[in-house]
């Protein structure tokens, strides 16, 4: 059986650090502390690793350059995702070229031909369901693509992800343990398969532990935005619900400011966990309780696929889950 190579995930366990602070070291960021950098350099060393092997090792006729194409470059979601790809394609000496889509299916299949056009050695893809159009676009093209931090309605793509039913079915347990039955889900389009697939049947999962009946008009569908939930804020309250699972960040403080500007209090009267633990959840009051994704990993650990696709390496781990945790906050009761 082949050794398996050493990589920067193999540095940072061994020296007890993230993969940041390793590419920190490695890229001669002096952002890191003198011990710490000591530390990192000399497991570098007892491993015999070499970063930069992939670029001495890339034919001439390729490009070193690889798109990235992010549904909006303002979300903070998807830009600690693209952090951690832009810091592993230094290391690997690849440029980026991001691309940002605004979430339109045109935009996206547009921009993904523009990227065929320049010849890119690679596509990292941050985004929901790929249209009929885009999907034939990939299966057209012999440039790997990577999926980071979500779930497509393409199986065959490989993925960089936490494991997002499980993560929604451990939120709303959390919340039916508070001694509520009738839980909330607040999420954004059901025609994507993150939303449908993956933290729908989380909620439901729970449910069934809990011995809850599902009951579809709990489920609140919204068109994404900010405006709709706070607008629904109060009414969602009235209802008898008393605590929400909510599938995005912005969504959460919408419909946070909305209970709060309707004299609801959270996490007294009404709790929340949202899903994605961005700067979001840390500036609104009472802050978010939130579901934990390691984005920065996500992206590291996407764009290092990459590159072994790029390689023409038989990479069999396909669809990477790394873990999650909750970060409790003030949306919700210590019991």
């Amino acid at each position: 059986m082949e050794k398996q190579a050493v990589t920067i995930y193999t540095v940072a366990r061994e020296a007890r650090v993230s993969m940041a602070t390793v590419s920190r070291v490695v890229n001669g960021n002096p952002n890191v502390k003198p011990a710490t950098r000591q530390k990192v350099l000399d497991v570098i060393e007892r491993l015999n690793y070499r970063p930069n092997a992939v670029a001495r090792g890339l034919a001439s006729k390729r490009t070193t350059t690889v798109g990235v194409v992010i549904p909006s470059i303002t979300n903070p979601y998807f830009a600690e995702l693209a952090l951690g790809i832009d810091d592993i394609a230094s290391m690997y000496k690849y440029n980026i070229i991001l691309a940002n889509s605004d979430y339109d299916n045109d935009k996206i299949l547009k921009v993904v031909r523009n990227l065929h056009a320049k010849q890119v050695d690679g596509i990292i893809f941050m985004g929901f369901d790929l249209s009929p159009e885009l999907r034939a676009e990939f299966k057209s093209s012999s440039t790997p693509v990577v999926v980071a931090g979500s779930v497509v309605n393409d199986k065959e793509l490989p993925a960089v992800r936490i494991d997002y039913r499980k993560a929604a079915k451990e939120a709303v347990t959390r919340l039916l343990d508070h001694n509520h039955d009738h839980v909330a889900l607040v999420t954004s389009s059901l025609g994507y398969s993150i939303n449908a697939d993956d933290r729908l049947s989380g909620y439901k999962d729970a449910l069934a532990d809990a011995g809850v009946d599902f009951d579809d008009q709990l489920v609140i569908e919204t068109d994404g935005s900010y405006k709709q939930i706070y607008d629904q804020a109060k009414a969602i309250a009235d209802s008898g619900v008393k605590a929400a699972y909510v599938t995005n960040d912005h969504l959460a403080v919408g419909l946070l400011n909305g209970l709060t500007d309707s004299g609801i209090k959270v996490p007294d009267d009404f709790e929340i966990i949202s899903s994605n633990d961005t700067t979001y959840t840390r500036l609104c009051r009472p802050m978010l309780t939130s579901i934990s994704q390691p984005l920065y990993d996500i992206g590291a650990v996407s764009m290092r696929l990459l590159t072994k696709l790029m390689e023409d390496k038989d990479d069999s781990e396909s669809d990477v889950i790394l873990e999650h945790s909750i970060i409790p906050r003030q949306s919700t009761r210590l019991q």
